[in-house]
């Protein structure tokens, strides 16, 4: 398959260090909006990038739940790849492609562990069987089939089949703490629009980068 020939180009209005906001947070917000409400399916799903022990990289897509100007906060087991990696280097990267409005959002920074107090909060608002399904998954851990996976679902909603389902002590938030966030505009002849804002003591650095 020749896929060479695969292109488009990217019509969109530019965008200049003096049209975004000071606050990239506040920015972020506003692009997220825009991505949320033009229609694009799970605006708030994300690639998240993580490293082992020997820099290998490894990347999923995860869902943004939360964000302030605190950070960036998904959820996931705390078993899972990802945590384990996390565990080794805690540094991060996510990428939110908004594809269909020509714009890409980059994320890097260091995660942390939100408190169990925030992730039963979050895990509250879950619908049971997702709350269920945290409990059954020994997630990245190989397993026999999805027999087995389908038969441990059903031994946790025996389990809890009396009143609410408990936060797993191994399931639980981080936050993304951001330490560069780049908006990513596609323009024509590939001549794409980058704005930057880099955190130095505390404060943002906006700059323009070549595309």
């Amino acid at each position: 398959m020749d896929i060479g020939d695969l292109r488009r180009e990217y019509m969109s209005e530019g965008i200049t260090e003096s049209s975004m906001l000071e606050d990239p947070v506040q920015q972020f917000e506003q692009w997220f909006t825009q991505a949320n409400e033009s229609g694009i399916s799970d605006a708030n799903a994300f690639s998240l990038a993580t490293t082992d022990s020997q820099m290998r990289p490894s990347v999923r897509t995860v869902l943004l739940k939360l964000f302030d100007h605190k950070g960036f906060v998904f959820f996931t087991n705390y078993n899972s790849r990802k945590a384990k990696q996390l565990g080794k280097n805690a540094y991060a990267a996510a990428l939110f492609p908004w594809l269909p409005l020509n714009r890409q959002v980059r994320i890097e920074g260091r995660c942390e562990r939100i408190s169990s107090a925030e992730s039963l909060k979050y895990f509250a608002t879950r619908p049971r069987g997702s709350q269920l399904g945290a409990w059954c998954s020994d997630q990245s851990d190989v397993i026999e089939s999805r027999n087995f996976l389908e038969q441990k679902y059903r031994e946790a909603a025996e389990r809890f089949k009396q009143g609410s389902v408990p936060l797993p002590s191994f399931w639980g938030g981080y936050r993304i703490v951001p330490e560069r966030i780049e908006f990513w505009q596609g323009r024509e002849n590939r001549l794409h629009d980058r704005i930057e804002y880099l955190l130095n003591d505390q404060s943002w650095v906006r700059q323009r980068l070549a595309p």
